[in-house]
């Protein structure tokens, strides 16, 4: 079982990943960019960060490289992919999901936890969750209020809305790929996670898809 974690310059997100892998039960691997290639994992992580320091806009830039035609070619064979906060945006950028993130409204970077609900347990990351069920996880993001682009499909809402996004959605998916604003890799673990291990289910999830 080998699970990518893409690292791009400015993401800060991948150790964290790397970690929750680790707690539950699987070793991850960091793949720099520009090493990495199709067919040769069986997930993929964009881990959240500031990738070339949001220029232009948030994810726009990573969006571009090679590495993301790499990572839709995956996608496109069935390749679970997950983009977290960073990696949300430039999977919307990179079109592997629709519609954008755009400024918070109120405008501002915001860090701190909040509940989310799990509304649909269809995806390779959410089968473990009950639907309906509320868990807690952080969030730390400037940009992150989701508009939509045509149809979606939410896989988690926010409980309250921190952000201006619309219809309270937190993170999509399509089919195999899922974007998520809060960070699962932040709620793992119980020593450090104040608010729970919410995201715990979501890495348990992905290693179960695979094992089947």
């Amino acid at each position: 079982m080998r699970i990518a974690v893409l690292k791009f310059p400015g993401t800060n997100g991948d150790y964290d990943v790397l970690r929750a892998l680790e707690l539950a039960g699987v070793r991850g691997e960091l793949v720099w960019y520009r090493d990495y290639a199709a067919g040769k994992y069986d997930a993929v992580v964009l881990a959240g960060g500031f990738s070339y320091g949001d220029r232009l806009r948030a994810g726009a830039i990573a969006a571009a490289t090679k590495a993301m035609d790499h990572v839709r070619e995956d996608a496109e064979r069935g390749v679970p992919v997950l983009g977290i906060c960073n990696g949300f945006q430039i999977l919307t950028e990179a079109g592997l999901l629709p519609g954008a993130l755009i400024p918070n409204d109120p405008p501002g970077f915001i860090s701190r936890w909040v509940a989310v609900r799990v509304v649909d347990t269809r995806t390779p990351f959410t089968h473990l969750y009950e639907e309906g069920e509320v868990v807690y996880m952080p969030i730390a993001h400037g940009e992150g209020r989701y508009v939509p682009a045509g149809e979606y499909k939410a896989a988690f809402k926010y409980v309250v809305n921190p952000n201006g996004s619309y219809d309270n959605v937190a993170g999509i998916y399509e089919k195999n790929v899922l974007g998520l604003m809060p960070h699962p890799e932040r709620a793992v673990d119980p020593h450090v996670s104040r608010r729970g291990v919410g995201g715990l289910k979501l890495w348990l999830s992905l290693i179960s898809w695979l094992k089947r």
